[in-house]
């Protein structure tokens, strides 16, 4: 194995332990939820590869939700990949992933999405991913609770993995036409194969690059090293996501909070069909069109115009939650709201 190169077994074991992640996390969510079942899809792509798809619906938490496993390979290179790393043109490729989305049916309960992925073509190979919370009616303690445990996963391998990865989350789930974060983040990060700074996206001016600049380049990490860190960002979704949906499932709520979630379950529609880079690489490669467009959610509602009233829990959002925050070291001090 020449230096930097991934291991013989690279893709039988990411492979593998994308399934057992995607197992892992459907039973916490069975649990969690504890009515609804996930019902299970598989599916084959005629150009190389397949995948599993699991779907929740009607659950006693989850409206819906998806946990997907997919593992493709091919010739045609899709033209995403192309113009990122245009030295992996004239290789095969491999690309497997565990994604997943979940849309819960009370609004103080967060939508939560996460993606991990792995992708490999001739001489090119990286590890990219995330997770990012996105709230209707957010409460601080929830929030910085999710980030300290993302934190407590990256710092067990790099101590700046955290604090570059939260600001490029925060640059990439953003609604440039709505000039608004998505959410309230958590961790987002791509092209990782051990070499370079750790930002490796498109603002080479925004905070994400400034810092990743700050920080310069890291220690060379090997494909083990990145390896391991996927997999405890992987784990760590459950301990981070379930005691929120503990704390909020029994709280009730009325039409003005059902409308208002609706209504901002169509950022969710607009970020996934305009910006998201997984829905484009799923298309273009033939992936299966039901799964990969599992992430909308069932119901949704727009309203043309739309103003929060002053002073009430969803002025709270746009004012302080949808703008990027320094969860743990300096979280906002949110007034008592209408």
């Amino acid at each position: 194995m020449v230096a930097g190169a991934p291991p013989a077994d690279s893709r039988e074991r990411v492979g593998q332990w994308m399934r057992q992640i995607q197992d892992e996390i459907c039973q916490g969510l069975t649990a969690a939820d504890g009515a609804g079942q996930f019902r299970e899809d598989a599916w084959e792509r005629p150009e190389g590869g397949g995948g599993r798809s699991r779907v929740i619906t009607n659950g006693g938490v989850f409206e819906q939700g998806g946990v997907n496993f997919s593992e493709v390979w091919g010739t045609q290179l899709p033209p995403s990949i192309l113009t990122q790393r245009p030295e992996a043109a004239g290789h095969g490729f491999y690309a497997t992933g565990t994604s997943m989305v979940l849309h819960p049916k009370s609004p103080y309960i967060p939508t939560v999405h996460l993606n991990y992925r792995y992708f490999e073509a001739g001489p090119v190979w990286w590890f990219g991913g995330g997770i990012d919370l996105t709230p209707y009616y957010p409460f601080v303690e929830d929030v910085v609770h999710f980030h300290q445990t993302l934190k407590d996963a990256c710092d067990r391998h790099n101590s700046h993995y955290y604090d570059t990865f939260k600001l490029w989350c925060d640059e990439y789930f953003f609604l440039k036409h709505r000039n608004e974060t998505r959410g309230v983040g958590g961790i987002f990060f791509d092209y990782q194969d051990g070499t370079n700074e750790l930002y490796r996206g498109p603002d080479a001016q925004g905070p994400a690059a400034q810092h990743s600049k700050q920080v310069g380049v890291p220690a060379q990490r090997n494909w083990e090293e990145l390896f391991g860190f996927v997999q405890d960002c992987g784990r760590a979704f459950l301990p981070a996501y379930v005691p929120i949906v503990e704390r909020r499932q029994s709280q009730e709520y009325g039409d003005r909070e059902r409308n208002f979630q609706l209504y901002r379950r169509g950022r969710y529609v607009e970020f996934n069909l305009v910006y998201d880079r997984g829905t484009i690489f799923g298309l273009q490669t033939n992936g299966r069109t039901e799964s990969i467009l599992m992430s909308l959610p069932p119901l949704v509602r727009w309203e043309y115009g739309y103003q929060p009233d002053p002073n009430t829990r969803e002025a709270s959002l746009y004012e302080i939650f949808l703008k990027p925050q320094d969860w743990l070291n300096a979280p906002p001090q949110v007034p008592g709201l209408a």
